[in-house]
């Protein structure tokens, strides 16, 4: 397959499957399974001295699960939390769940696609550490639903250490999420990720003190937010809405809207804000508002002015 060219599945692309006992989502994931192998032989062919780190990481392995596990034991032991058993707890909860699996493909979809610099589903795989900490998330957020909570703290420590994102056990983060470059983003504990949604480094999706409940955002189906951006308090980010970078959003963000500023202001007017069409989750466009932004600042300045010039 050339470089960058990607190919989805098709009754033909993998003829080692069985149509008639996979599922959809099975198939979507065998799919992806075999790209990542195939690439893998080939980064192996073309850097000698990857190999071995290759052999060990995904060929080695006979599904995507048990080499996720590997790879995120290895990454999160310590001298005191072994990997042997991070493997086990990983491997374990994977199988049993194949609705992690489903997230986990999702989420090398989502890289794979939104992020140009994303040349691979493997390197995402052993290299991004927004995708290796959502999935280690999810394992953190089943245990902490099974009462496990000083394992699931203890993972989530782990997590923040090596990947320096922090993410409580009880949020509950959907599929298809890009964590891009993901250093410094802290998802609080009642906080809620829908689908599709892309979240830029130094996001904060935070409370706004030390009171109890539900008191972190909401966040919906297909959302983009910006780097910096900071979201405080039980807030609802809707549907398809952006976050402008370095925002600070207080209020609610209806859905199709973008929030820039701080405090974070709706482009065209809380009164009747502009919407867009595109899921900006996953077009990934960050500055289609900028016209429209500075051609309102640019109106208020001369207001302003003339203003001051008529009390002059």
């Amino acid at each position: 397959m050339p470089a960058g060219e990607l190919r989805y599945p098709s009754s033909i692309s993998c003829p080692q499957i069985s149509q008639a006992t996979e599922t959809p989502m099975e198939e979507d994931e065998a799919w992806v399974w075999a790209q990542i192998k195939a690439e893998a032989r080939r980064d192996a062919e073309l850097e000698p001295a990857l190999a071995s780190y290759l052999y060990s990481t995904i060929l080695s392995h006979s599904s995507l699960e048990r080499s996720l596990a590997f790879h995120l034991g290895n990454k999160l032991c310590s001298s005191t939390l072994l990997s042997t058993l991070l493997y086990d707890l990983f491997l374990n909860t994977f199988s049993s769940d194949p609705s992690l699996r489903a997230a986990a493909v999702a989420d090398l979809r989502a890289a794979r696609v939104r992020d140009p610099a994303c040349v691979s589903f493997s390197h995402c795989l052993l290299n991004y550490k927004g995708f290796l900490a959502c999935q280690a998330h999810r394992v953190a957020h089943k245990l902490w639903t099974q009462s496990r909570r000083p394992l699931a703290l203890a993972l989530h420590s782990r997590i923040s250490d090596v990947f320096a994102v922090d993410i409580h056990p009880a949020a509950k983060i959907g599929k298809g999420i890009l964590l891009d470059h993901a250093t410094g983003v802290v998802i609080g504990e009642t906080a809620v990720v829908g689908n599709n949604v892309s979240i830029l480094h130094h996001v904060t999706l935070g409370g706004t003190g030390k009171a109890c409940g539900d008191r972190h955002p909401k966040i919906g189906d297909g959302v983009l937010i910006g780097a910096g951006a900071t979201i405080l308090g039980n807030v609802k980010i809707g549907e398809g809405a952006k976050i402008g970078a370095g925002s600070v959003v207080l209020i609610d963000v209806p859905p199709r809207t973008t929030a820039v500023g701080n405090p974070a202001r709706l482009v065209g007017g809380k009164e009747k804000p502009s919407r867009h069409e595109e899921c900006p989750g996953e077009s990934m466009d960050h500055t289609s508002f900028i016209s429209e932004w500075r051609g309102k600042d640019r109106w208020l300045s001369t207001k302003v002015s003339r203003t001051f010039c008529l009390s002059d």
